[in-house]
């Protein structure tokens, strides 16, 4: 998969940043630690009959989604430090197949500590869709790292324990930004699918995202 069809990183940023007071998140950061938390959870529990499974995310096999993850978490620590996000390949293709969640430790661990630091949140930091106050980025890529997560674990027969209130704090993120029209092309993710309005969170976010529960 050439591109990433659930990512905020190719959302129009002045969209993103508008939202950035749209949640009820006392600190960004807490939600991104619990995602990235989550996450390495979910890929450490990947079996390797299970590389080849693949996942809702269009393209994505469980080797390729987990790659890419480990990038994404890699991309978090860079983009902290107020690094070119584009140092970071999408996918980390040097690693072998099965040693994604050492990788992934060892870059999480980077990436919490980079987000430590209370004042990135107004800092003015560089993402692939251009440039946002790291509150936003935050925002950003708890959202990724939470649909990612579902994917994979739909993917590999996981059932993980989600933190509900972060997933309405990105659900509302993800229907301020982003419109249930005019997806594909520029807006890369798929239409929304449906869903009951009383279903769970983590059910109505990746509907919204295009997957199906």
């Amino acid at each position: 998969m050439t591109t990433d069809t659930t990512s905020f990183e190719q959302t129009p940023s002045t969209d993103v940043a508008a939202a950035d007071t749209a949640t009820d998140a006392p600190d960004p950061r807490e939600d991104l630690s619990t995602a990235i938390a989550l996450a390495g959870r979910t890929l450490a529990a990947v079996r390797a009959d299970q590389y080849d499974a693949p996942t809702p995310c269009e393209d994505f096999d469980v080797r390729r989604l987990s790659s890419h993850l480990v990038a994404v978490v890699r991309r978090i620590a860079v983009i902290g430090r107020g690094e070119d996000p584009f140092s970071v390949p999408s996918f980390a293709d040097e690693l072998a197949d099965g040693a994604w969640a050492g990788a992934w430790d060892a870059a999480a661990r980077e990436a919490v500590d980079v987000w430590a630091d209370p004042g990135i949140l107004g800092r003015e930091l560089r993402l692939p869709v251009g440039r946002l106050p790291g509150a936003a980025g935050a925002l950003v890529y708890s959202h990724e790292l939470t649909v990612h997560t579902w994917d994979l674990a739909r993917a590999t027969g996981q059932r993980p324990v989600w933190d509900e209130s972060l997933v309405e704090r990105a659900l509302t993120l993800v229907r301020r930004v982003l419109p249930a029209e005019a997806r594909g092309g520029p807006i890369p993710f798929g239409p929304v699918t449906d869903v009951d309005a009383d279903a769970p969170a983590i059910d109505r976010l990746v509907a919204w995202a295009g997957r199906r529960p």
